[in-house]
This record gives structure tokens, sequence and C-alpha cells, in this order.
């Protein structure tokens, strides 16, 4: 116990933290600097996502099949949205599985916007099927290439990844200067950043003006990385396939580092990122004839955190897919002397290239006529190789991402889960609201005791469920004064008991610990 006591001290330290949350950025921009595929100039092509692409932004044939396939991709995203709401959330994670994470409408949608990516995915092909059954329409099929360059699909990527780690890196700054988990690391900056609109104006300056500069340097190619290191160890794709895959084990790490994983069921006490309020609250507008009763989006705090390292995870599981099955051939690229490797550059060249012109024994000794110089002056050079390993060594790679899904699986299995003995509600609030609106004797008599002893009751049947939590009955508190409560709580305080739920000493340091007993 206190070998894991000490593990979770250091393994959810602020400076544990942030080096992990940090180094996923930095990592992000050497493989995006390494990877061969960025300076391809070949369509790109991606799985599930492709599809999804092509289907929503182009090849429309035109006339009425722009309005099939229209209807097609908003029956989809209707489809996904519903499915993700009440079965993949609401059935299969909330009352199958049981998981905390997903109780209530915590975490319903970034499940709503996965399903969608699959209904998208599944309609697509339905899509097809009615161009295949109209025959001579196989160029407008949907499929994995999204008619841009590789090129230009991998400086989104790029951009995208950045925006994605290091919003989630700030924030998880943000929340390292917020929390007391560890009240003697950071005094001075804790005080600094609390101080004031401080930590607000920070937050917003620095991730403005670096996401600034950033993609300035992405999309102009103003910084050159074959030019800076100038060959200083070269990469090959069994390394680039294992930087991927501790890219993936850090996304997962910076989740489960967090003080309240697997379960996320405490309360975010600490004002969000950039912002002056503990939560997101958009009030939707809806038509009374047909919907009666209001609807908000409401965005919890770890959803609002960690819900983006979970899209950047798309992104970074296909840098894996590009390195793990990565052929030169296939990017319109060829491998030179000490396997370095050259990308063709002139888009005419690449639509009628094949395996005996993309090599670089013909292409340095054959002449392009329009410039009287060989092909390969006019090709990239890379400081990049490819040294032909197998798909078994490369597949290596995926063993450290793949232990790091297992355990972030196991953990929310273990951990994670609503027990038998424990109530899982479906909408907390609103049980709560019905219990607030209950007197003392209609309560009673619903659960067929005194008000004295389901106060025993209730204590009992905690106890044997084992959670460590106290539920007393106080009765009403009259001595308020108006100036300290609200018009709602004052006539809930004269006419009902208040339910005051306090925390007791717990047992298992999983859930919480005391920094002073484990500093070692």
């Amino acid at each position: 116990m206190e070998i894991d006591a000490r593990f979770r001290y250091y393994f959810q330290h602020p400076w544990s933290r942030l080096i992990v949350a940090y180094l996923v950025t930095f990592f992000n921009f050497l493989i995006f600097a390494e990877d061969p595929v960025s300076h391809s100039q070949t369509e790109a092509h991606m799985i599930v996502v492709g599809n999804c692409f092509s289907f929503l932004f182009n090849k429309y044939p035109g006339l009425g099949w722009n309005i099939l396939k229209v209807v097609c991709w908003i029956l989809a995203i209707i489809t996904g949205l519903l499915a993700g709401k009440f079965i993949f959330h609401r059935q299969l994670f909330g009352r199958y599985l049981r998981l905390k994470m997903f109780r209530e409408d915590h975490g319903s949608w970034m499940t709503m916007f996965f399903s969608t990516i699959l209904f998208l995915f599944i309609f697509s092909h339905i899509y097809n099927l009615f161009l295949l059954m109209a025959g001579s329409m196989r160029p407008h099929m949907v499929t994995e290439y999204m008619g841009i360059r590789n090129e230009s699909f991998m400086k989104i990527a790029a951009v995208g990844t950045w925006m994605g780690d290091f919003v989630t890196a700030w924030m998880v700054t943000d929340m390292m200067l917020q929390d007391q988990h560890y009240p003697d690391w950071g005094k001075a900056a804790r005080r600094f950043w609390k101080q004031g609109n401080n930590r607000i104006v920070l937050f917003w300056t620095v991730l403005i003006s670096l996401t600034s500069v950033v993609v300035l340097v992405i999309s102009t190619d103003w910084i050159s990385w074959d030019n800076l290191n100038r060959g200083f160890l070269p990469s090959d794709e069994v390394s680039r396939a294992f930087l991927a895959s501790f890219i993936l084990v850090f996304d997962l790490l910076i989740v489960m580092q967090d003080w309240e994983f697997p379960h996320f069921m405490g309360d975010l006490d600490m004002n969000l990122p950039g912002m002056s309020t503990t939560h997101v609250k958009v009030k939707l507008p809806v038509c009374k004839r047909i919907f009666k009763e209001e609807y908000h989006i409401h965005i919890t705090g770890k959803w609002f955190n960690y819900g983006i390292i979970f899209l950047v995870l798309i992104l970074d599981l296909n840098m894996w897919k590009n390195q793990i099955f990565y052929k030169p051939y296939e990017y319109g690229q060829y491998v030179g002397p000490g396997e370095k490797i050259y990308t063709v550059e002139e888009p005419e060249t690449l639509v009628n290239f094949n395996h005996s012109t993309l090599t670089y024994e013909w292409r340095s000794t054959n002449i392009d006529p329009n410039t009287n110089l060989t092909y390969v002056e006019r090709d990239m050079f890379l400081h990049s190789r490819y040294i032909g390993a197998s798909l078994d060594v490369k597949c290596l790679a995926f063993i450290p991402s793949l232990a790091a899904f297992v355990l972030f699986g196991f953990f929310i299995w273990l951990f994670g889960r609503f027990q038998d003995s424990e109530t899982f509600t479906e909408n907390q609030d609103k049980t709560y609201e019905r219990i607030k609106r209950k007197s003392p004797s209609e309560y009673s008599k619903e659960m067929g005791v005194t008000p004295e002893e389901a106060h025993v009751t209730m204590s009992d049947s905690l106890k044997r469920s084992g959670t460590p939590m106290l539920l007393s009955v106080d009765g009403p508190h009259f001595g308020a004064t108006p100036s300290t409560n609200s018009t709602i709580s004052m006539e809930t305080q004269e006419t009902h008991p208040s339910i005051v739920i306090d925390s007791v000493e717990q047992e298992e340091p999983a859930v919480s610990f005391d920094v002073h007993k484990l500093s070692p």
C-alpha cells in the first residue's frame, strides 16, 4: 500500500503531468518534421475519416445525385447523434457497462461525435450502392481518398495536433496552478496565477500568440527542418513508428494522470481554462409546440479538458498507420544513396509514374527536356531514411501503445464502474429534485419507516455498499437571513429538510490521498 501511495504521489505530481503534456507537443512536431509523407504530392487517404470527408465535401456528381448525397449524409448525422445518445451512451456505456465517467449526461457529446463518424462511414457505403446500381458512376464513389495532397493534409493535421496537444498541455498547466492537491508545489506561481485576471489574460495571450506563430511556420514552410538538422540522427520507418506509438502512450497518460481517473466523480471546483466559470452551459432555442422542456448544452470540466485528447488520438493513429505501412512508391517517393528519401514535387510527373521511372537510377540518368536537368535535381532531398524493414519488425512499435490501451481499459473496468451494490441514476439532478420536494412524512410513508428510522436505514445501506459517504438529514434552518440564501434555498429550508453529504475518512488511497503523509 505504501509503494502504491508513493507511486501515485510521483505519477500524478504536477511536474510529471506537465512534462508528459509538453513532451507530447514536442514529439508531434518532431514526427511531422521527420515524416516523409508530410512532403508527398500524392492524394491523401485516411481510413474511415477519409470516407467521411469525401462524403461531405467532394465528389458531388451533380443534378439529382447531389440531393441524394446531401439527404444521405443528413440522415447519417441525425442517426449518429440519436444512436450515440440513446444506444451507445445511455444503453451501452450507462446501463450495460455502468461506467462512472458516462453517468447521467457526462460525455454524451463526445459519444455522439464518434457515433456520427461511424454512421457517416456506413451511409457512405449505402450511397455507393446507389451509384453502383446506376452504372457509369464509379468515379463519383466515396472512398478513403480525400481529394487533397498529402502535403496539404499533413499541414492541416499538424496544426490540429498542435491545437489539441498544446491546448491540453496549457489546460493541465492551468489546473496545476489552480488546484491544492500538492500545496507545497509552486506557491509563488500559484499566488501570481490566481491574482486578479492574470490567469485569463496569460492563458489567451500565450495560446493565441503561439498558435499564430505555429500556423505561420507550418503553412508557409518558413522553416525547413532538413536545413536545420542537416542529417543529425536521421530517422527511419522503424524509429518513426516507435515515436508515433509513444505519442499515443503519452496521450493516454495525460488522462490517466488525472487525480480523479478513472471515475471522474469529483466536482471540478476550479475555473475552466481561460474562463472565470467552472462550467459552460448553452441554452438551446426550442419550439415549445413540439418540445415542452428546455434543453441545454452543458460541458463539464473533465470532458472540457480531456475531450480534445480523444480527437487528437484520431490523427495520431493515422500517423502511426502511415509509419507502419509506409512504402515510398505509394507516396510518389523513392530511395537514393545512403537510403535517403527523395520526393517528386512535380504533380505532372506523378500522373503517369510507374515502378521503373520512380527510381533513383532512372531519374539520375534521364534528362528533363524542359529544363535540360536530370529529374533528380528537381526532386526534394530528405534526410529521413527508408531501410525496407519488414512489417513484423515495424509492428513491434505497436506493443507500447497496445499496452497503454489495455491498461487504460483495465483501470476503467476495475475502478471506473458502478458496482452491483451501487445505485446508478441516469439523471441525478431530477432524482434530487424529486427527493427535495417531499416532506419527511411523505418520504417515510413511501419507505414504510419513520423519519428517525429513515436516517439509520440509509446510513446502513451506504455502509454495506462500501460508499465512503455520510448522509445526514438535518432539520430546517430557520435562523438563516434572506441576505445569505437564494429564493429557492429559502423555500426549501422553510418547508423541507436539507440533505447534506459529507466526506469521511477514505480507506482506499486510490480515490484520494494526503500529500503531507505521502511526501517522501
